[in-house]
């Protein structure tokens, strides 16, 4: 039986998730004939009571991370990560993240040890529903043409709440009081989280450098009861979209077009349908055709889901999410 020695960065709802699913699914790394030890969780505060199995070392210092021989990061924000990491990549080790901010953001550090497979990141755009493994292998076959997605919870919550008859303020209230929704939520109502997504999954169908800045962002804020009222009216719905395809001008980030914006889609589109409540994806290629991916995007175990099932890839010996070369 072989030991691979686990560091944990955060201990929020995420991080707690990923270390009682790591015990969980004991009896699959024993089947695989690895023991999987747990060296240390960072967190801000040691003396907060935290729902994680008993034994695991809780410390608000990084000397574990050099037992580590791989490292879960769920700590989210962009430079602290960043500057715990960085090292840690730079020695060749691997890192399991679902931080799209920090992917987003920080490309042009983090490229390198991606295109190395030293980076695993499903977690990163739709939680445990998995789109960024199909794009990263066998949808590479397919020439890719467009996709659509909606890719954002706390937004979903609002224009369902919007659809029932209440005004933004409101159902952005019942989100917040939900915990759906941060204080403030710009990141969210504002269209960013739903950018820094398409930003990751572009780098696997158009550009495998494809910035953060390319993407053309507007937030569903300005959108009143009587939009949402007119487009029902029409057999319509508002969503907050993400869009790739190629760009009709020579504008665009190498021949692509990105926008997050609120649309109307008829009732019967795939993101209307098998989005109603989740997060969902319309994939188009050349040969595969259409391809529709739903289901939770949010929530602590559906992402530990995604993020131990990139645990059991390492371990397996298949190398993280490659980008576009």
């Amino acid at each position: 039986m072989k030991t691979v020695t686990v560091g944990v960065l955060g201990s929020g709802t995420v991080g707690q998730d990923v270390l009682n699913l790591i015990e969980r699914r004991k009896h699959i790394f024993d089947d695989i004939g690895v023991n999987v030890e747990v060296a240390g969780v960072l967190v801000r505060d040691v003396n907060k009571k935290r729902n994680i199995p008993s034994g695991i070392r809780v410390t608000d210092t990084c000397d574990f991370l050099q037992e580590c021989g791989v490292v879960i990061e769920a700590m989210g924000g962009i430079d602290r990560p960043l500057e715990i990491l960085h090292p840690y990549l730079r020695s060749h080790r691997s890192v399991i993240t679902a931080n799209k901010a920090l992917l987003a953001e920080r490309w042009d550090v983090l490229r390198e040890y991606a295109l190395d497979g030293n980076l695993y990141y499903e977690a990163s755009v739709m939680a445990g529903t998995p789109v960024i493994g199909p794009m990263s292998t066998v949808l590479r076959a397919s020439t890719f043409v467009r996709l659509q997605a909606v890719l954002n919870g706390t937004c979903n919550y609002i224009l369902t709440q919007m659809e029932q008859g209440k005004e933004y303020a409101q159902a952005l209230a019942e989100a917040q009081a939900l915990g759906y929704a941060e204080d403030p939520p710009t990141l969210d109502v504002g269209g960013f989280d739903t950018a820094h997504k398409l930003t990751v999954m572009a780098r696997f169908c158009a550009d495998g450098n494809f910035p953060y800045r390319a993407v053309d962002v507007t937030g569903i804020e300005h959108l009143t009861l009587a939009d949402i009222q007119d487009a029902r009216q029409n057999g319509e719905k508002y969503k907050l979209v993400a869009e790739l395809e190629r760009s009709a001008s020579s504008q665009g980030q190498g021949g692509w077009k990105a926008t997050v914006a609120p649309r109307r889609l008829p009732e019967t589109h795939a993101l209307c349908t098998a989005g109603a409540s989740r997060n969902a994806m319309v994939y188009e290629g050349e040969e595969c055709g259409s391809l529709i991916f739903a289901g939770g995007g949010a929530g602590g175990m559906v992402t530990a889901s995604a993020m131990v099932g990139d645990l059991l890839d390492y371990l397996l010996g298949f190398p993280g999410h490659v980008p576009l070369h």
